[in-house]
C-alpha cells in the first residue's frame, strides 16, 4: 500500500508515531510482563525464578525466556504483551470473534507488515488533522472513497477504524454505502438495523460493538432504501454527523463507488475530509484525477490517495 499526499509519497511503513498526550497510559497503570504472565498462565514463584535465571544467563527478554523454557506459549506471551501495553486485540476465546473477516488484519494480525502500513496511514491522517486543528479549523469526519468496485475501500476503512480504536480513541465506523454495503459482513453482523433506518426515523437503529475492541463502534447501513442520495442529503444526516463528532474522537465513513452515483461526493462534503482509494491495474487514472480535482474545488479537504496493493 502506497500513499500519495499533496507533497509526500510514502514508500513503506515508517515507525509509528508517538502516542498523543491524551491517549498515553498513565505510568501508575504499568505492570511488568511477569505480573501479567503470572496471572494468566498461573506461574509459580519457582517458575518465575527459573525464567529470571534463564533471562540473565542467555541475555533474553523475560517473555522470550519463558517461551524457551516452554512455560508459556507464543500466543500466551502475545496476549500478555497486549494487556501490558493496553493494546486491545480480539482473542479466540471471546464470543463472536470468529465472525470477524480475515481481511481485518488489524484485529487478526495486528503486528504484521500489512498492519504496520495501516498504522503508517493512520499517522499521516492524524498529522494532517492535527495541523488543521492547530490552525483553528474544525474537526472533520473522514469519508473513504473509490471510483469503482473491488478497489478495497471498505476493507481499508474498516482496518483504519480498528487502528484508531487500538490507539485508545473512541472511534465510529459508519457504513453510508446504502447501495452495496459491506461493513456488516466484515464484522459478522447479521440483518443489521442501521443508518438507512435511522435516516427514515425507524426506531431501534442502534450502534454495534466489537468483542475485544471496546473503543470501536459500528453503524452499519441496514436495509437498502430506494432513495439513498435523498436520504444522505437530508438535514438529518448533518445533525447526526454533528452528534457523532461530539461523541467520538474519530469518525470514518464508508461510501458507495463514486463512479456509479453522486453519493460519495455528497458524503465527502458532509464529512469534511476525504481519503481516496485506488487499485493499481484496476483503477482508471484519468477519471480518478478528474474526481480528485472536483473534490478539491469543493469544501471537503482531500487527505490523500491510497494505492491499495493488498
Amino acid at each position: 500500500m502506497a500513499v500519495i499526499f499533496p507533497a509526500t509519497r510514502l514508500a513503506g511503513p515508517p515507525p509509528d508515531s508517538a502516542p498523543r498526550p491524551d491517549t498515553a497510559t498513565p505510568s501508575a497503570r504499568y505492570r511488568a510482563l511477569g505480573s501479567h504472565l503470572r496471572e494468566s498462565v498461573h506461574l509459580s514463584d519457582a517458575q518465575i525464578e527459573e525464567i529470571l535465571i534463564c533471562q540473565r544467563r542467555d541475555g533474553l527478554r523475560f517473555g522470550e525466556a519463558a517461551v524457551r523454557l516452554s512455560l508459556v506459549t507464543r500466543d500466551q506471551l502475545q496476549q500478555a504483551l497486549e494487556r501490558q501495553f493496553d493494546f486491545p486485540v480480539p482473542t479466540d476465546d471471546q464470543a463472536d470473534t470468529a465472525s470477524l473477516s480475515p481481511e481485518l488484519v488489524m484485529a487478526h494480525l495486528p503486528f504484521s507488515p500489512a498492519a504496520e502500513r495501516f498504522r503508517a496511514l493512520r499517522s499521516q491522517l492524524m498529522d494532517s488533522a492535527d495541523t488543521e486543528q492547530a490552525a483553528g479549523m474544525p474537526r472533520r469526519a473522514l469519508a473513504v472513497l473509490s471510483m469503482g468496485l473491488g478497489e478495497g475501500k471498505s476493507v481499508l476503512a474498516a482496518n483504519l477504524a480498528v487502528s484508531f480504536s487500538q490507539l485508545g480513541l473512541r472511534t465510529l465506523l459508519v457504513d453510508a454505502n446504502l447501495r452495496r454495503p459491506r461493513v456488516h459482513a466484515l464484522f459478522g453482523i447479521e440483518r443489521p438495523v442501521g443508518l438507512g433506518g435511522l435516516l427514515c426515523g425507524r426506531p431501534g437503529a442502534a450502534m454495534y460493538g466489537v468483542p475485544g475492541l471496546p473503543r470501536l463502534s459500528l453503524l452499519p447501513a441496514g436495509g437498502l432504501p430506494p432513495n439513498p442520495l435523498e436520504l444522505i442529503e437530508r438535514p438529518a444526516f448533518t445533525l447526526l454527523m454533528h452528534d457523532w463528532l461530539e461523541s467520538f474522537d474519530q469518525v470514518i465513513v464508508d461510501t458507495p463507488a463514486a463512479g456509479a452515483s453522486a453519493d460519495a461526493r455528497v458524503l465527502a462534503t458532509k464529512c469534511g475530509a476525504a481519503l481516496l482509494v485506488a487499485r493499481p491495474g484496476r483503477s482508471a487514472m484519468a477519471p480518478l484525477q478528474k474526481f480528485v480535482a472536483a473534490l478539491r474545488s469543493g469544501p471537503a479537504r482531500v487527505r490523500g490517495v491510497v494505492f491499495n496493493e493488498f
